[in-house]
């Protein structure tokens, strides 16, 4: 890959690759969107629940984010190749940034809200593919892999930064409708980063309307062949099925939390609206926390047992926050002798709460996923992610469509301790159904039969350098019994 002028050649580093001028604007096109678009989602939340109060509304308000990317990210890659990627990346921007002027200019109209707002999501669809194949483009081959952790952090940082900090702030001082405009003004700054950028033009012949309809149904075939594969994979080793499960469960946790949320800050914690920030923003540093304790003591740690006991204390925690008000009172009456206020308030109950929670949902998303990243083969893994990211589709949406017009007829509180039984139960069923862990001695006896490979405390299979390379240590990963296979 030849590097485009002014590109630096030198370093891998996460600082050497920002000191490249065109990636650096891609970044902060990039952070700016997501942190924008995030409390875009913060400020209509607020509109909706104020002008409706009704959890049915905020669930229609979600699946207007997700079904666009779900039916049309095809289609929208197919033109992401065919044409300039600069063009699209300063053309979408402009136009989201006309919509939200929209959005501001209807008010509380939630039939207007919704319709732009899948108009907007439309928008984000073709966005995205062009982004992200413009990294390669500004990067050059040795700086990818720091490039994409990059992008991939941002990512994940955006909800925190934009859902649970900046969205509450902007809203607190300019109110919803004034957070939307803000946001209006972040994406035409966007859009003169994208401009900037070094034009990106197609390698194919430029596109007709009848070619890109045919090339986004031969994706589409091509899409579900490999998800076909891919399903075939996971029936067929079952350590990749729990696998799964677990994500799924936690993406579904997401959901339900984006759409409650809100009105359990209400009608169970007895906050404002805009004061949900105050779950949110510590369930992300416990996330933080739970990702420092994984990379210090996971090693140590068996990392089924780990998921496993995360989902069940994600269960308790979350029926305690339902329950956090009626705590706080039971421990302010325990505490006659000494003034623990400053412990047993509302506030510190549901910090504390929400914080260890954040902790369990680390515990179980991250070690979930790098599990799932060791277990597969490289020849499958591709098609294995396809469905994961069409499981977590799946399950974002399923909770989004249900458990909103279901708490409105039972009430949030109800809905959410339900939520949380069901996600204990799913602990429990793992340990009972995956059985014991293999004593550590007989695991490593069967991953070590392979030469060049090791076991390391928590069972992942370990590349030894000294060991003689006649060929075998190069055998796909499947070739190496898990717990499960061994457990049969």
């Amino acid at each position: 890959m030849t590097a485009a002028p002014g590109r630096p050649e030198e370093g891998t580093g996460a600082l050497a690759v920002l000191s490249n001028r065109p990636f650096l604007l891609l970044w902060l096109a990039q952070a700016t969107t997501q942190i924008g678009g995030n409390m875009v989602l913060y400020g209509l939340t607020v509109i909706v629940v104020r002008s409706t109060t009704s959890n049915a509304a905020v669930s229609a308000l979600f699946l207007t984010f997700l079904l666009p990317a779900v039916l049309l990210s095809a289609v929208a890659g197919v033109y992401a190749d065919r044409i300039d990627r600069r063009v699209i990346l300063v053309v979408t921007n402009v136009i989201r940034a006309v919509a939200f002027v929209a959005i501001f200019l209807v008010g509380d109209n939630l039939l207007a809200i919704l319709m732009l707002n899948v108009f907007v999501s439309i928008v984000n669809v073709f966005f995205t593919p062009a982004e992200g194949a413009m990294i390669p483009h500004v990067v050059p081959r040795h700086q990818l892999v720091s490039a994409n952790g990059i992008f991939t952090l941002t990512l994940n940082a955006a909800f925190i930064v934009g859902f649970a900090l900046l969205g509450p702030v902007v809203a607190k001082i300019a109110g919803p409708q004034g957070l939307i405009l803000f946001v209006a003004v972040l994406f035409l700054i966007a859009a003169a980063f994208c401009f900037t950028l070094p034009p990106a033009p197609p390698t194919s012949e430029p596109v007709s309307a009848r070619r890109a309809v045919s090339d986004a149904e031969q994706a589409m075939e091509s899409t579900f062949a490999q998800l076909r594969e891919g399903l075939g994979y996971i029936r067929a080793h079952r350590n990749i099925s729990w696998s799964l499960i677990y994500l799924g469960i936690a993406a579904s946790l997401t959901g339900v939390l984006g759409v409650l949320g809100p009105d359990l800050a209400r009608e169970t914690l007895g906050l404002a609206f805009e004061d949900s920030v105050v779950v949110i923003l510590p369930l992300g540093f416990g996330i933080v926390t739970g990702i420092l304790f994984l990379n210090s003591y996971g090693r140590f740690l068996p990392r089924r047992r780990v998921i496993e006991f995360g989902l069940i204390g994600l269960g308790i925690l979350l029926a305690l926050l339902s329950a956090a008000g009626t705590i706080s009172q039971i421990l302010q009456r325990s505490a006659t002798v000494i003034d623990l206020s400053a412990v047993t308030s509302l506030l510190a109950v549901v910090v504390g709460i929400a914080l260890l929670a954040g902790i369990c949902y680390a515990i179980v998303a991250i070690p979930s996923q790098t599990q799932l990243q060791e277990d597969l083969p490289e020849d499958v893994r591709g098609r294995v992610f396809g469905v994961l990211n069409m499981l977590l589709s799946v399950t974002s949406m399923v909770p989004i469509i249900v458990v909103g017009p279901i708490s409105d007829v039972v009430g949030t509180t109800a809905v959410v301790v339900a939520c949380a039984v069901l996600i204990a139960a799913s602990g429990v069923i793992s340990v009972l159904r995956r059985g014991p862990l293999q004593p550590p001695e007989r695991l490593a006896t069967a991953k070590t039969a392979m030469p060049g490979v090791t076991a390391d405390p928590m069972g992942v299979a370990q590349h030894d350098p000294r060991a003689r390379d006649d060929g075998a240590s190069r055998r796909p990963a499947a070739a190496v019994p898990s717990e499960d296979d061994l457990a049969r």
